[in-house]
């Protein structure tokens, strides 16, 4: 037990609690919290220029490690307002980032007095997008309280905590005795439903597997791949489960996204299908969709969303790589024969690859121009932008945590903060960041932040002047009548320039070379790129059967 004040006593349980990183924007309520910051070198304190942008860039840096060493810190009411679209992210990707919001002093909480950034029952405002949150109004519960949060967070599904502790608790000094790190807690598959799933698979026909990001939030590739195989099953993702297993392995399937891409051209044949980490979203549409009869073995860390899109025959609440360990056992008791042939697949991925390319050749041709330039561990960050859609058909993802998506949430604007994130999580990587126009306005005013920190992420700005899925939506379902989708740009490169990062234009044709010289910079550098207006994958009709 050591006397402390509150802010000290953030920090110190931050500190043994393993956060690196605390991205944030300085106010009134939170000044205590930045003075205990000072001098200390274990945490390095990000200041961004939003608090959208500091979810974010915590967000980029957790899921870049895998792990919950980072953290978000925002003023109350706006602040956690504006952080709240990055909290809901997170919450989407399940992704561990904690958020330290401040309130107003202890005496006046829900008064409805009228004080600066006062908003009646805050933590309800969030609570829906957060798998855990807590006010603490005595500085010798600020220990407990964090240890709480990393240990939801670490336990069953990861997903975002939030803490908001008065100005006057960060101020306070008392006896305080700080918590052991919280401890990850793996959930053990019931052997019953293990033996039950392996059964079922090798009666199957045509059994397939089916990956979301839960693989990779469990640390899972490694034995995903060990599973494949042993069984001769191929692997199929969606665009959140890209990476968790190589995509230029022989069982790798492909992925399915609104009824294209291969994972589209398996599903129908399939009769058996073990989905691990996923829990089949509105994402799935055409043939990519589950239909009966086919039969589901389900794994998820969340028992809430197992058979919830789609009935299961084997549901498992479990720990994907605790499951993954117990099927691989289970599996040895079968004698596994290969009932995809290499040439069905290979029939598969033609059929497949001829579909896109009608659909999307524009954009095929920029993903596979990038990933001839990029190194095999670059990380992509896909934006909700025409070529981000698509890349996740077209980009070959060789690692785990390599890719990244916002998932359902599907949030303008998170790309380049994310990314930004990304590259501090990991400086030896390259970090390409795939933007709109319309989403990259959104977060202008972070390549100050990235200048500021020589966060040396390359940006690739795809232009076309408009909202590009919401114009495409009026064309089509509004007979062309557009209206409040056009948007008026600025200069990209002047704009990076004056902000001191380099910039530079390419074509469609061009962006190898632009590609390659903003790499040999090292600077935050954005690629300015000329697009013509073209649909998303969400608005091409899938192929019929």
């Amino acid at each position: 037990m050591v006397k402390m004040r509150g802010a000290k006593a953030v920090v110190s349980s931050l500190q043994r609690e393993g956060i690196e990183c605390v991205f944030g924007l300085p106010g009134v309520q939170i000044m205590q919290l930045y003075d205990a910051f000072h001098g200390q070198e274990d945490i390095r304190l990000i200041t961004t220029r939003h608090e959208q942008a500091a979810a974010y860039m915590a967000d980029g840096y957790v899921r870049t490690q895998n792990a919950p060493t980072a953290a978000a810190l925002v003023v109350p009411g706006p602040g956690l307002q504006n952080a709240s679209a990055g909290i809901g992210t997170a919450f989407a990707c399940s992704s561990p980032v904690l958020t330290l919001s401040g309130q107003i002093d202890t005496a006046v909480i829900d008064k409805g007095f009228g004080h600066i950034h006062e908003i009646e029952n805050q933590l309800d405002v969030i609570r829906p997008i957060v798998k855990w949150c807590d006010q603490v109004t005595l500085p010798k519960n600020i220990p407990a309280a964090i240890h709480t949060a990393m240990t939801e967070m670490k336990s069953g599904r990861p997903q975002p905590t939030v803490i908001e502790i008065p100005p006057d608790t960060l101020a306070a000094e008392e006896d305080i005795t700080l918590s052991p790190p919280a401890q990850y807690h793996r959930q053990i598959p019931e052997p019953e439903s293990i033996i039950k799933a392996a059964n079922l698979l090798s009666k199957a026909k045509k059994p397939l597997i089916w990956i979301g990001g839960g693989i990779l939030r469990s640390g899972a590739s490694q034995e995903l791949q060990q599973l494949a195989e042993a069984t001769n099953i191929p692997v199929v993702t969606t665009p959140e489960g890209k990476g968790a297993i190589p995509e230029n392995h022989r069982l790798f399937g492909g992925v399915g996204y609104f009824g294209h891409g291969p994972a589209s051209w398996y599903t129908p044949k399939a009769d058996v299908i073990l989905a691990i980490g996923t829990r089949f979203t509105d994402q799935m549409r055409g043939l990519t969709a589950l239909k009966p009869p086919q039969q589901l073995i389900h794994i998820d860390a969340d028992a809430g969303v197992i058979g919830r899109n789609y009935p299961a025959e084997v549901a498992i609440t479990a720990d994907a790589k605790e499951a993954l360990l117990a099927l691989i056992a289970g599996t040895n008791q079968h004698n596994w024969q290969e009932k995809w042939t290499p040439h069905e697949r290979q029939v598969i991925t033609e059929e497949s690859d001829a579909w896109l390319n009608e659909h999307a050749p524009l954009q095929g041709k920029i993903i596979e121009d990038i990933q001839r330039v990029v190194d095999d561990n670059a990380i992509i960050v896909s934006g909700l932008t025409n070529v981000g859609y698509w890349s996740h058909l077209y980009y070959k993802a060789l690692h785990p945590y390599c890719y990244h998506t916002p998932s359902y949430y599907g949030t303008l604007g998170y790309a380049f903060p994310f990314a930004l994130g990304a590259k501090l999580a990991a400086p030896n990587q390259q970090v390409i960041c795939l933007s709109g126009d319309g989403g990259f306005a959104y977060c202008l005013s972070e390549l100050a932040t990235a200048v500021q920190y020589s966060i040396n992420v390359i940006a690739i700005v795809f232009v076309d002047d408009v909202f590009g899925a919401s114009n495409v939506d009026q064309q089509i379902r509004f007979s062309n009548r557009v209206i409040g989708t056009e948007l008026h740009n600025p200069d990209f490169v002047k704009l990076a320039q004056a902000f001191g990062a380099r910039g530079l234009k390419a074509t469609p044709d061009t962006i190898q070379e632009s590609l390659n010289e903003a790499i040999s910079y090292n600077q935050p550098t954005i690629i300015e790129v000329k697009m013509p207006v073209l649909p998303s994958p969400a608005r091409i009709t899938p192929r019929t059967a």
